[in-house]
């Protein structure tokens, strides 16, 4: 709106500037005649902007469109040659004026030929301003969508990663039951806390590094609970204490579940190496290195989102703002993930 008020204001304020001072009736005469075109031009334009552009343009009815504005661009050529011919009985020049001069046929012709092309341009004029703000309401509904979208897709990506940490846990509790109640009792009490994380923070988008990193370490002691007492697992973190580092709520469970479901072996010695450290100017990085004893394809304990739906959330969540590297060494005995993000900081 304002930039129609300005536009206009600024198109009739020209007229009185380009006046002469003769006589006031000279004046006023030639204030009429000059306002003439800015009015007409100001009726085609919103002609076109309120009803012909929303009610034949949009709906593709392109010959009725064509057609309506070429006969409005002929009638109002019309009505100001009538309208000037009036202001020229009501408004005759001053006999101390000499008289406009007269080109004739051509002159009447060659300017009524610029009027239509400067009524046509108007019209046009209309028809853009309206259609882009249609394209951009449709841009923007677009853009709606597609959040949506996204948001309908993380929020279903949470709820798997849910049912496969609590199904991970539960068969490490349902092994402790067999030869250590007292540690399956403790464990249960863990879990509650887990999964209290688990629905509750899970919820919002980002939160605290610290109440992540303490959901990481309660999980790594749940999980170590029923292994051997040889197996070589280590949590180190590299964390300032001075920044108030926010991520995205379980981003990294999926990745220590992956360590703990291919790293770990009862019969051979098993590692699982796990760093998260902080590197200036704000990137958080995980490191994962563990042993690699890959299941086979009848095993389907710990099955769950896999690894493809970790880089579909990385991507929702992060978008360009992430480095992942994965991949096992040459002789495959040592898996390492390498998952570099940019934080957020409140």
């Amino acid at each position: 709106m304002f930039i129609h008020f300005f536009a206009w204001v600024i198109l009739f304020g020209i007229t009185p500037m380009l006046l002469g001072h003769n006589n006031e009736l000279q004046e006023t005469g030639d204030y009429i005649r000059m306002m003439t075109q800015p009015v007409a031009l100001g009726i085609i334009f919103y002609i076109n902007y309120l009803y012909l552009v929303p009610h034949y343009l949009l709906r593709k009815r392109y010959n009725i469109y064509v057609t309506a504005n070429a006969c409005l661009c002929l009638g109002m050529l019309a009505a100001v040659h009538i309208w000037f011919e009036q202001c020229n009985i009501y408004f005759p020049e001053p006999e101390n004026v000499r008289p406009r001069p007269n080109f004739g046929f051509w002159s009447f012709f060659f300017f009524r030929i610029r009027d239509l092309i400067i009524y046509g341009f108007t019209a046009a004029l209309g028809a853009t301003i309206r259609m882009s703000q249609k394209w951009r309401a449709a841009e923007i509904a677009r853009q709606k969508a597609e959040l949506k979208r996204t948001e309908a897709e993380l929020k279903n990506l949470r709820n798997q990663i849910n049912p496969h940490f609590l199904l991970n846990t539960l068969n490490n509790i349902y092994a402790l039951i067999a030869f250590d109640t007292q540690k399956a009792q403790q464990a249960v009490q863990d879990l509650s806390r887990l999964l209290r994380h688990a629905l509750y923070d899970n919820n919002l988008d980002y939160i605290p590094i610290q109440r992540e990193l303490e959901f990481l370490k309660n999980y790594v002691a749940l999980m170590r609970i029923r292994l051997p007492e040889d197996t070589d697992i280590r949590f180190e973190t590299n964390l300032p204490e001075d920044k108030n580092i926010l991520i995205a709520p379980l981003i990294y469970i999926s990745l220590i579940e992956n360590a703990f479901k291919h790293g770990i072996s009862p019969l051979r010695h098993s590692f699982i190496h796990i760093k998260l450290y902080w590197e200036e100017p704000g990137q958080l990085t995980l490191h994962i290195e563990n042993s690699n004893f890959p299941k086979k394809s009848n095993d389907i304990s710990g099955s769950g989102i896999g690894l493809e739906q970790v880089k579909r959330r990385l991507e929702l969540l992060y978008p360009g703002k992430y480095q992942w590297r994965k991949g096992t060494n040459d002789d495959q005995t040592v898996y390492s993930s390498l998952l570099t993000i940019e934080t957020k900081l409140p």
